[in-house]
């Protein structure tokens, strides 16, 4: 259930969490329970009401109403619980509390939930993705989208990552951080990676492949790739890409040959290339 209430004042206190709160502080509003992540236009927050996150309130635009929106206020009248307060305003006014155009007028502030661990997120899992210290929520955004379109089961992150619920990464996901099981590898103070994880990977079958630029790497399209069972393909961080240590502990060094004089490819788009030539074809 919802009710409306409408708003014109850039001070309301009640759209703190929109307009004033930053990712940290969204995560951390609600301790010592989970946090708050915003998810931005219909389609996204549909995609999240899908996947079972609970909304605590939403922020629109009054068009949306008998727009786009629509589907989303659908969804939400039949849910149980408490109703909850969808905050509504005129377009202009929007841009004012915000200092930018909603993407599609919508904005809806939703619960985090617990994580699962790593073996159940991988446990069906035949191919998965493995970032480590991709910082940029564009680029978790953009990874997430190709991950989940491309053919992978699953994707897991080092801790030094950014959050795949941070609201830009959601964005450019088009909300598949919500279709795809994910979950972060260790925690802060043991992050758990290369070591155990590695072989925490390999007691389950997975083989690890990293994408990196070694004389000793093999194509992306070496037939050993293509014929193991279980295949975790790794990638590194922007600019310096992974660790030598993460390296020199997966079982595959893999390279994209490159034309042109060009030596790489961002994270993202070299995710993309490697989900769609690993991916388990049978």
């Amino acid at each position: 259930m919802y009710y409306i209430t409408e708003t014109e004042r850039l001070e309301d206190p009640r759209l703190q969490i929109y307009t004033e709160l930053s990712e940290t502080q969204l995560f951390h509003c609600r301790e010592p329970h989970r946090g708050l992540f915003i998810a931005e236009s219909p389609k996204v927050i549909e995609r999240a009401l899908n996947a079972g996150y609970k909304p605590v309130s939403m922020l629109m635009d009054s068009r949306q109403v008998k727009g786009e929106g629509a589907g989303v206020l659908e969804r939400i009248k039949v849910m149980g619980g408490d109703p909850i307060p969808v905050y509504m305003a005129e377009e202009a006014v929007l841009r004012n509390l915000t200092g930018f155009p909603l993407t599609r007028g919508c904005l809806c502030a939703m619960e985090r939930r617990e994580l699962p661990p790593v073996e159940e997120t991988i446990r069906e899992a035949t191919r998965i993705c493995i970032l480590e210290e991709v910082v940029n929520p564009t680029n978790v955004g953009a990874i997430f989208r190709s991950a989940a379109a491309l053919g992978m089961d699953a994707v897991l992150l080092t801790h030094g990552c950014a959050d795949p619920l941070y609201r830009r990464a959601v964005r450019v996901s088009m909300g598949t951080v919500f279709q795809i099981p994910w979950t972060f590898l260790g925690d802060r103070r043991d992050p758990g990676w290369p070591h155990p994880g590695m072989e925490m990977l390999r007691g389950l079958g997975f083989r690890t492949a990293a994408m990196a630029l070694k004389k000793d790497s093999v194509s992306i399209s070496d037939p050993g790739l293509m014929t193991e069972p279980r295949l975790a393909v790794v990638l590194g961080t922007e600019g310096d890409g992974l660790a030598e240590e993460t390296i020199t502990a997966c079982d595959y060094t893999v390279m994209i040959p490159m034309f042109h004089g060009v030596d790489s490819l961002n994270v993202a788009a070299a995710s993309a290339v490697a989900f769609w030539e690993l991916r388990n074809r049978k």
